[in-house]
């Protein structure tokens, strides 16, 4: 699928890692580190600016090594960039540890993922379509 991109950042474009990623990362684009102290969270800019094509999104998500190792998320996980949406992408990090971590300019701080989505139209109803598991929630599917 073609997808109109500006790069306004240092950075090379968004990439796959490998040839069977879902997601492509995104870098940080900074004129100066960010320092982010435990639970502080951040708007970060990357620089990108993307078009979508209608009935899909990009989900930005956090690095799974990030994560891990430095407790690095991103806060609105998902964070949705809908296909109208003409800004530039920014990522919202934020810090879980007990450490302050530093964001470098070209870092990378998430990850992008194209996807899909329907439409839906409501219809109003009275009553739903009954299931075996009818309105249990929050762990009810685990109990036995």
């Amino acid at each position: 699928m073609k997808i109109q991109i500006i790069n306004r950042s240092r950075h090379e474009l968004p990439g796959y890692a490998t040839e069977l990623s879902a997601g492509m990362d995104l870098r940080a684009n900074l004129e100066q580190p960010v320092v982010l102290q435990s639970l502080q969270r951040a708007l970060i800019p990357t620089g990108i600016y993307i078009a979508l094509p209608a009935e899909y999104e990009a989900q930005v998500r956090p690095r799974s090594g990030l994560a891990l190792k430095k407790g690095i998320t991103v806060l609105n996980s998902p964070g949705t960039v809908d296909a109208d949406y003409r800004g530039e992408i920014c990522v919202v990090l934020i810090n879980l540890s007990q450490e302050e971590f530093v964001i470098e300019d070209g870092e990378r701080i998430a990850q992008m993922v194209i996807a899909a989505h329907a439409k839906a139209d409501w219809e109003e109803v009275e009553v739903l379509d009954e299931t075996l598991r009818g309105a249990g929630g929050f762990g009810h599917t685990g109990k036995k």
